[in-house]
């Protein structure tokens, strides 16, 4: 009788918790629609405490912390430094963390969090969460542009701190061989990886007019930095050149297919 009576109460705190379980993740679907039409409405902040409440009532629930932390992420302002506007950035990163805890393979998170070091200029952390996409997915194109682009502006800042240390003019070619070599052993692989994922891009994506934009601006920093080696110099800025012709062929190819998209795809005679 005594056993009977401590497995009926047994069972009856079981359902408890089952019922207390099954209204909080009611609750939470409830606040993430909320937080989805709060969103929507660009009412970011609303959103937000929305989400939270919704990860509050079921830690579970991934569309949730993938919603706060794009809302978060939505929240953050490039290039301001102020602690409020940077810890909107980390907190985006903290939770899409906490989705790839659950979802290791969740390839929004590892690119949300790789695009969020982008923003704020922290590089190498960015590019090892490109990296990761990448080795998830290895024909996503953008990936490969983004480092490509990361590259190119890893070796782009130096090289003009060097050229305003000289007072050089834009076009006007560096000089001192000495500068020009410490700047290729410092640079030379981060621009060759640079175009390595870039013409991957390309690969994948024939039409990336951006990736090729990237293309040529990593010739031309290689380019100047071969002011010991006139010939190579000059081969590199004929290929950023060709480069550029590629980049325009593309974006006139993407126009005229839009505009033919407009009309329905037919060509107007225009000769009668």
């Amino acid at each position: 009788m005594k056993t009977s009576l401590k497995a009926l109460v047994m069972g009856a705190a079981a359902l408890a918790v089952l019922a207390t379980s099954g209204c909080d993740k009611l609750r939470a679907r409830d606040q993430l629609n909320k937080g989805v039409n709060a969103y929507k409405n660009a009412k970011y902040d609303t959103a937000i405490e929305d989400f939270k409440r919704a990860v509050g009532y079921d830690p579970t629930l991934l569309n949730a912390k993938l919603y706060l932390a794009t809302a978060y992420a939505q929240q953050y302002i490039p290039g301001v430094d102020s602690p409020d506007n940077l810890q909107n950035a980390n907190n985006a990163i903290e939770q899409y963390k906490s989705v790839l805890e659950q979802d290791p393979k969740n390839v929004n998170s590892i690119k949300g969090i790789a695009y969020l070091y982008l923003q704020m200029k922290k590089f190498d952390d960015a590019k090892e969460y490109y990296h990761k996409a990448i080795d998830l997915d290895r024909n996503d194109p953008e990936a490969y542009y983004s480092i490509g682009v990361i590259d190119w502006t890893q070796a782009y800042q130096p090289r003009m701190e060097e050229r305003a240390k000289m007072g050089l003019k834009p076009d006007e070619p560096m000089k001192d061989k000495k500068v020009c070599a410490q700047l290729r052993d410092q640079h030379g692989a981060i621009i060759q990886d640079g175009l390595d994922n870039l013409n991957k891009a390309v690969q994948l994506r024939q039409d990336y007019d951006d990736a090729m934009a990237y293309i040529n601006l990593l010739y031309r920093e290689k380019a100047d930095r071969e002011c010991d080696n006139p010939d190579e110099r000059a081969a590199d800025l004929k290929t950023a050149d060709e480069w550029v012709d590629k980049t325009m062929a593309a974006k006139k190819a993407k126009a005229e297919k839009q505009a033919q998209a407009g009309t329905g795809g037919i060509t107007l005679d225009n000769s009668k």
